[in-house]
């Protein structure tokens, strides 16, 4: 227990020492790319919680990520910038003069989005399967209507310009770090093992004693939390926002992460988040003119798309359960491998 607990501080310190290193030696285009993983990293551990380790199955991530971003931007915002944003109808006096630290702003997403989850929650959660995804899915485009249609709050289909760009690589890994530390806590801790229970048998874990309601409800509101937060960081790093942008396919981008990483795997949705997130912004070369200097290759507008599609299809096909499954790379594991080969070298050599 000790080593490991001395493993993982310097694990950290030499995590934060890459960062800092990425930080001074990445141009601001691959600066951008990998926070851009980072929040992918917060969202898919949210959507995990959810529907990997609870086995719910929820669709509406994107309506709480558009009520974090929408939060975050606006209570960051300078009395003067709401201002010159909200020109065709003024924003309502309760929020023009209020601007607060980055971290409050963060906080705030993060809580009034895990409201909205304890409020669509406490009626949704009693459904299961394919009607609950029906359900967070209509809430989620009731959220984005109502964004649509709130001129002196969001500014409708407008959108949101100008918002402080406080989002950097320490804010967004700094908080995945915390997210991650959070998350195998709380897995490891009682109510993970009733969360994982709930996932493999509802009736015989409420035989059992577990309340199915309130533990349903905690993942949902800590998965809620966790998009608000992520989209709170999305909006203060693309500077601007309006509903469109949280459309289903948003939730349909983070699902694919927690699918392809494996439902209920921590590990697994950290490494797919920051390979589907490069993968896609380095296959934008498909869509342009090539030029190999003996043939001159014509771009194909979306063919980056289908290469990653079939990418995507042949992971399904060999490794349904996705790249880690419900494994987690552990202290453990890495040393008992080590171990493994180890031995394996040793028999080779007497022999």
């Amino acid at each position: 227990m000790k080593r490991n607990n001395l493993l993982n501080i310097i694990a950290i310190i030499v995590f934060i020492a890459i960062l800092f290193i990425l930080n001074m030696t990445l141009d601001a285009y691959k600066l951008r790319i990998f926070n851009l993983a980072g929040i992918y990293v917060i969202l898919g551990l949210g959507l995990n919680l959810v529907n990997g380790f609870t086995g719910l199955f929820s669709l509406g991530h994107a309506g709480f990520m558009a009520i974090g971003a929408y939060t975050g931007a606006l209570l960051t915002m300078s009395p003067e910038m709401k201002e010159m944003t909200f020109f065709l109808e003024p924003i309502t006096p309760i929020l023009a003069n209020i601007q607060v630290p980055f971290p409050v702003a963060l906080i705030a997403a993060g809580v009034i989005a895990g409201a909205f989850g304890a409020l669509i929650g406490a009626p949704v959660l009693r459904l299961k399967d394919d009607y609950l995804a029906i359900a967070t899915l209509g809430f989620s485009e009731i959220i984005r209507i109502i964004l649509t249609n709130t001129q002196n709050i969001t500014n409708g289909a407008l959108g949101i310009k100008g918002i402080p760009g406080y989002t950097n690589i320490w804010w967004v890994w700094g908080i995945a770090l915390i997210t991650v530390i959070f998350m195998v806590l709380l897995i490891k801790s009682s109510y993970g093992k009733v969360f994982k229970a709930i996932r493999e048998d509802e009736i015989a874990a409420e035989a059992m004693g577990v309340n199915l309601f309130k533990h349903k409800m905690m993942s949902f509101v800590i998965g809620c939390a966790l998009a608000g937060i992520g989209g709170a960081l999305l909006g203060s790093l693309i500077g601007a926002i309006n509903p469109l942008l949280f459309r289903f396919l948003f939730t349909f981008n983070v699902l694919l992460i927690v699918v392809l990483g494996g439902m209920g795997s921590i590990t697994g949705t950290v490494l797919s988040a920051v390979v589907v997130t490069v993968m896609i912004e380095y296959l934008r070369v498909l869509d342009i003119d090539m030029n190999l200097g003996f043939i001159r290759i014509p771009g194909i507008p979306g063919l980056r798309m289908v290469v990653f599609s079939l990418i995507l299809l042949m992971v399904i096909l060999f490794y349904q359960r996705g790249i880690m499954g419900t494994n987690e790379i552990t202290w453990e594991k890495i040393f008992g491998l080590k171990n493994r080969i180890s031995n394996l070298i040793t028999r080779r050599k007497a022999s």
